[in-house]
């Protein structure tokens, strides 16, 4: 097959796009599309600010892993779509395909007022970096945590990254012996925050923050931040530091790409990850809104698995051949403590968590290096 397959985005996606079309496709011709060819393993973003991990760790050069795979790479930021997808307009010149995957992620909705004030660790290492920066001097005070969601979008979050970073930070100042200077509080507009998870992880969560000494400002719509302070209907949390997840929505650009949105602005998909009504256009990972159950994930394992369901649909498109692979709906992660993990699991059928163990944290420790290990140990180009 010599049809030329373009891919938007150089994450979990894009990656796993990658070596599911030239495990199916050997011969397949294949452009990615990123501003550099880098992957930043974001999960262990929230080791950062402990120092168990340094940013410079995360990035991961796979200029090897491409040349590896023979994917041509073009330097290049995406701006928009002509064409129904054929054509990606981006601030280095166009390409074009035969057939379009797009993987680059999501952004964070930034609109709250006094946002600037708050600190948001998967925004990359540079502000995982701030926050330990700023950890390291404060002497004492209140931290405040907490995450929001994209209002015409409810699933559109990522909360677990906020549980690990404040079990995660709680854990360092005990570690230090600086707990009892701190007040650390959680906040979020929902009463049972993490419901996504499943009954189960919310009372576990909560019982976790309760045996901590964690307190907890919930139900409370939030209508802003200032400097020393997080605001909500239901009053004012006093901060020292503030750390925040905001919703999330669809790539920058996604209004300029001529093709259907979801309400947050997400490119709508079907249940093959097909954009609605486009031809040969398909989408993986947080840049998609796919149909499923209401607490369907943003997070890199079910972007793995939409980017190989993705793969193997685009194949038969080009064969001529309707589309047959679906990814499965699951939730699974480790809720990392710093020393121990909480596990929490969740499909269609089932939802459980399992307590901390200090098993789990050196499991995640040890996915991160199986997870990466194919993209370092590839020459580089």
């Amino acid at each position: 097959m010599n049809a030329h397959i373009a891919i938007l985005g150089c994450g979990f996606a894009a990656l796993t796009a990658v070596r599911e079309l030239r495990r199916r496709s050997p011969g397949v011709r294949i452009t990615l599309v990123a501003p550099k060819a880098e992957l930043m393993y974001y999960p262990s973003l929230i080791w950062v600010p402990s120092g168990l991990r340094r940013g410079a760790d995360l990035h991961i050069d796979v200029s090897g892993f491409l040349a590896e795979q023979r994917v041509e790479f073009h330097a290049g930021r995406v701006t928009g779509l002509q064409d129904g997808g054929r054509t990606v307009l981006t601030d280095s010149g166009t390409q074009t395909n035969d057939a379009l995957l797009i993987a680059s992620g999501g952004r964070f909705l930034k609109a709250m007022p006094g946002i600037e004030h708050a600190l948001t660790i998967c925004e990359g290492s540079s502000a995982a970096e701030a926050i330990r920066e700023r950890l390291a001097t404060l002497g004492g005070g209140t931290i405040a945590f907490g995450f929001g969601t994209n209002p015409k979008e409810q699933g559109a979050m990522r909360g677990g990254p906020m549980f690990e970073l404040l079990f995660g930070i709680d854990t360092l100042l005990r570690r230090q012996g600086r707990r009892e200077r701190f007040k650390l509080v959680f906040f979020n507009a929902a009463k049972e925050p993490g419901k996504r998870l499943g009954d189960k992880a919310v009372v576990g969560l909560l019982r976790e923050m309760q045996k901590r000494g964690i307190a907890t400002h919930l139900g409370h719509k939030l209508t802003g931040f200032e400097a020393d302070k997080v605001k909500t209907e239901g009053g004012d949390v006093p901060a020292d530091l503030i750390l925040f997840m905001p919703g999330m929505s669809g790539p920058a650009w996604a209004a300029d790409a001529g093709l259907p949105l979801s309400d947050g602005g997400f490119f709508q998909t079907d249940t093959h990850c097909q954009v609605a009504g486009a031809d040969k256009v398909y989408v993986a990972g947080d840049s998609g809104s796919y149909p499923g159950p209401d607490w369907l994930p943003k997070q890199a394992h079910i972007a793995d698995l939409q980017a190989k369901a993705a793969a193997e649909n685009l194949l038969l498109a080009l064969a001529g051949k309707p589309p047959v692979a679906h990814f499965k709906p699951e939730l699974i992660c480790i809720v990392d403590t710093l020393d121990r993990g909480i596990l929490v699991y969740r499909d269609e059928k089932r939802a459980l968590i399992l307590p901390p163990c200090r098993l789990f944290h050196w499991a995640k420790r040890f996915f991160e290096w199986q997870y990466l290990r194919p993209y370092r140990k590839t020459r580089r180009a």
